[in-house]
């Protein structure tokens, strides 16, 4: 029944980190978002809805101001948001296009998941897009976003998201394979994990801290999104970002890293 689940999934988001679409140094690595690109449209051809949840601007932008992430506050690092968006997104519009996709960009902000008129306004929005054939590109508007206010994460933003478009299936690419019962960095005996049925306190001590220097998140996050996905029957999986044909692999029914099975 999983295994249908996965191959029968038609409206499905993406979720890509900044480690996965960025160089060390973080400028954009051309040749993933390439491949990411041409797996997501050929899908989109092949008839499912896909929705991207992309990272990267404020790398992309700390990385075309020749400055780097540490230290920077919290207006240093929007300004930076702000100018890498507007690379970011172009590269997308450019790479779309060559396969005869349109795109459209959507920032979000907390506030607009928890406010009711605005969560619903997002949602007709999505929808309105999605039965057009447009694929949507979404990102945290960190430009405009405060503490207070900020998902902090494209993980977590990923969750509402395909909450928000009733998504069948969420999927999260990401720099490890999956979820570990270990740090697979610090310990050769960790084990991945193929199969998560439930959320427990347990899973969030295995997932420890933040992930890369250039990302935001880290296995934690993940499971909090994870756990939202699933409260609202929406199963989740986290896979490797560094060959996005493992979406195809993902869809297929194989199971490539670690499936969180909706209620």
């Amino acid at each position: 029944m999983t295994k249908e689940v996965l191959q029968n999934a038609r409206r499905i988001v993406v979720k890509v980190g900044s480690s996965t679409l960025t160089h060390a140094n973080g400028s954009m690595d051309f040749r993933r978002i390439e491949d990411l690109v041409r797996t997501l449209s050929d899908l989109q051809n092949a008839g499912k809805e896909m929705i991207l949840v992309s990272s990267g601007a404020m790398s992309v932008g700390f990385a075309r101001l020749s400055q780097t992430k540490e230290g920077k506050t919290l207006a240093q690092k929007q300004a930076a948001a702000a100018v890498g968006q507007c690379g970011l997104i172009d590269l997308y519009d450019r790479l779309f296009s060559e396969y005869s996709h349109v795109i459209a960009q959507i920032l979000i902000t907390r506030d607009v998941v928890e406010n009711d008129v605005r969560r619903e306004n997002a949602r007709r929005t999505f929808c309105t897009l999605i039965e057009s054939g447009v694929i949507p590109v979404v990102n945290e508007n960190d430009t405009v976003s405060y503490e207070e206010i900020e998902f902090g994460d494209n993980d977590t933003l990923s969750a509402h998201v395909a909450h928000l478009c009733h998504a069948d299936l969420l999927i999260n690419l990401s720099d490890v394979d999956g979820l570990y019962s270990a740090n697979p960095r610090a310990d050769e005996n960790a084990k991945l994990i193929p199969h998560v049925g439930e959320i427990t306190d347990e899973l969030y001590e295995i997932a420890g801290g933040a992930g890369t220097v250039l990302g935001t998140g880290g296995m934690h996050s993940k499971i909090e999104a994870a756990s939202f996905a699933m409260k609202h029957g929406i199963p989740m999986v986290i896979t490797s970002g560094a060959d996005p044909k493992n979406i195809y692999r993902v869809l297929e029914g194989d199971f490539v890293g670690t499936l969180f099975c909706a209620k």
